[in-house]
């Protein structure tokens, strides 16, 4: 039976904890790694009647994308809700495991699922992330460098966008003089050598450093492996914030607002006046106001995300329309990515379950 920490591992390849947001608390809420997993409730937030919902089911894992714990705790008293609800599941020994904005940044994550409900096509990340990347730099023996970068594709390395196993090499002339304890892969000890190497360069994800150069080192025939990393400040286009697209064919602004309801199930979309057709909508699940300057800077004619203040509605000066769906209406699909994502790597060796407790706190009268 597979244990919590395979499930994590999994999720974590997924959406890794490196891509959360510096405010953010995403990973293991509570419960032991080591647990035997019975059975996986989804939910997008985690409450007593959710943890409840999980016993009743046979469960004593729940996923959520909301951390129940968002700010730390100085007392486990049963004092609030969020208290309650670790209270109840630790008693039980329920393990609550929350992806959070992790799973928003990444290309497959919260956002991708938004837009596929929309039907938008030719997708990308709205405000793609900097300072995530790193350039390999190695130098190895011409008879050993696909296998070193076999490793390296391998721990993750020379992806670019949608291309994978990309490099450069180029070759050169190393010399050295091997000491007096040393194993030289050629040359004699107390001898200066010469000869050829390749110069290897890989792009890397800073967070799979450790990864890579272990895999490094483990490939490379040298007992002393020579290498420089670089962090770059260039964007990861399959890392960040939001996402943007076209619609199969221009709609106006209230056949646009009417794809909204339908596709999402929402009763209403508060929005601004916008008077041309929409064919590049951007978009943002959960709480967007942040990116309404990036929406407008892509061209964007409509941006649909929850939350939004009274005067934020002034922010596109009738550049483009505001769709504020609400926050939970927004990631409402969530819940379908870990159930595909742990269903595909486990398949029915656990009970895997979407939860039916509503934890939306907002109702509507009409």
């Amino acid at each position: 039976m597979p244990k919590l920490l395979d499930l994590m591992r999994v999720l974590e390849q997924a959406a890794p904890p490196a891509y959360q947001e510096s405010y953010d608390n995403a990973g293991l809420q509570c419960g032991d790694p080591q647990l035997e997993v019975r059975g996986v409730l989804i939910a997008l937030d985690c409450t007593p009647a959710v943890v409840d919902e999980a016993l009743r089911r046979g469960c004593n894992v729940v996923v959520a994308h909301h951390p129940l714990i968002f700010k730390p705790l100085k007392r486990l008293t049963g004092a609030n809700e969020v208290e309650q609800t670790l209270l109840k599941a630790i008693r039980h020994d329920v393990a609550i495991y929350a992806a959070h904005t992790n799973l928003d940044n990444v290309r497959h994550g919260v956002n991708r699922k938004l837009a596929e409900k929309l039907g938008l096509q030719n997708l990308r990340i709205l405000d793609p992330k900097p300072g995530l990347l790193g350039k390999l730099i190695t130098y190895v023996p011409p008879t050993h460098t696909e296998a070193v970068l076999q490793a390296l594709y391998a721990a993750g390395a020379g992806q670019i966008g949608q291309y994978a196993e990309c490099s450069f090499r180029s070759e050169g002339t190393f010399t050295f003089t091997p000491g007096p304890e040393t194993n030289p892969f050629s040359g004699q000890r107390g001898q200066p050598h010469t000869g050829s190497e390749d110069r290897v360069e890989v792009l890397l994800p800073l967070h799979l450093q450790a990864a890579a150069l272990r895999a490094l080192r483990q490939a490379h025939p040298y007992e002393e492996v020579a290498y420089e990393l670089i962090k770059l400040e260039n964007l990861h286009q399959e890392v960040g914030s939001g996402m943007v697209g076209e619609l199969p064919e221009p709609l106006m602004p209230a056949e646009f607002r009417q794809r909204l309801r339908a596709a999402l199930g929402v009763p209403v979309v508060k929005h601004t006046e916008f008077g041309e057709p929409i064919r590049t909508v951007a978009l943002c699940g959960g709480a967007g106001s942040f990116l309404i300057g990036k929406a407008r800077a892509a061209g964007a004619q409509a941006y649909v995300t929850g939350d939004l203040k009274y005067h934020e509605y002034f922010l596109p000066e009738g550049r483009l329309m505001l769709c504020d769906v609400g926050h939970f209406e927004s990631e409402q699909f969530t819940g379908e990515i870990f159930r595909d994502l742990l269903m595909g790597n486990f398949g029915s060796t656990f009970a895997l379950l979407i939860a039916e407790t509503l934890t939306n706190p907002v109702r509507y009268d009409f």
